[in-house]
């Protein structure tokens, strides 16, 4: 792969300290709002402040230290960075549900704004599954099937948006998938399986794309390996997305028979027999 020089140089222990403050805060502003939040209200999972510690520190390692370093001249390093940058990283966060965190700790007056944004149009159109897997997917194709992933690794700025791009697509593609986090505009389970296969299949396609056709200035041997580990490592991460979506349904479908056998009994009506079956 080129070697850009801009991006070559390797960073001092001090300046990737420094660089890991953002990460280190976001850490300790979720435990400081669980503690909080456990003050006043039923505990919080451990799980999910596991799961936020995991995601960031995930995200914190595509964007700093040795494998960042690596990005730029490797293009497997590269494909690890995008699966946490992309896929891994926003999934944990999803898990650790930090707006349900935030409403439960913020003041009254804050968790109204931010319960107002959360039904605004724009977030009904932003996570609508449709337009989540666009630009989730889309943004990945259009980054290796064109320059766009050679010019990155010479312009810093181009560099950083399409990182950004990276990870707010992936989480916002996750959540449109799974709901954890309170959702205002939710869409049917069928919907979201759909799109959530086609997004499967097009990051299928894509990785087996780029191992017959590696991107710009990437050699045969790297994008062969980077392709396998964006295959097998995006299936992976996928699965535990089908995992979740699929429980979720199933939970909510007993959840709603069991409810309607309730109310036929306090009706004094027997369950029908087809119920029954199930």
């Amino acid at each position: 792969m080129h070697h850009h020089g801009a991006f070559h140089e390797t960073g001092s222990s001090f300046d990737w300290l420094f660089l890991c403050i953002p990460f280190v805060l976001l850490i300790i502003l979720y435990i400081v709002a669980v503690i909080y939040s456990n003050k006043k209200y039923r505990k919080w999972p451990a799980y999910r402040t596991l799961c936020w510690i995991a995601g960031v520190s995930g995200i914190a390692l595509a964007c700093i230290g040795p494998i960042a370093e690596k990005d730029h001249t490797s293009f497997q390093a590269h494909m690890f960075t995008h699966l946490l940058l992309g896929m891994l990283g926003p999934l944990l966060l999803v898990f650790a549900s930090p707006m349900r965190l935030v409403l439960r700790t913020a003041p009254v007056k804050i968790a109204r704004v931010i319960t107002k944004f959360l039904k605004s149009r724009y977030v009904q159109w932003i996570t609508h599954p449709i337009l989540a897997t666009v630009l989730n997917v889309g943004g990945l194709w259009v980054l290796y099937t064109t320059g766009l992933y050679a010019a990155m690794h010479s312009i810093f700025l181009l560099y950083v948006l399409v990182h950004l791009h990276v990870f707010l697509a992936g989480y916002v593609f996750t959540v449109s998938m799974i709901y954890i986090d309170p959702t205002p505009h939710r869409t049917s389970f069928y919907l979201r399986s759909t799109m959530l296969i086609l997004a499967m299949a097009a990051h299928s396609i894509l990785s087996k794309w780029i191992y017959a056709h590696p991107p710009t200035g990437v050699e045969t041997m790297d994008a062969q390996v980077g392709g396998m580990f964006m295959y097998y490592g995006g299936d992976a991460i996928d699965l535990i997305i089908v995992i979740v979506l699929c429980s979720q349904y199933f939970r909510g479908r007993i959840g709603k028979e069991i409810n309607t056998n309730i109310n036929l009994k306090e009706a004094g009506t027997k369950p029908t027999s087809e119920m029954k079956s199930r």
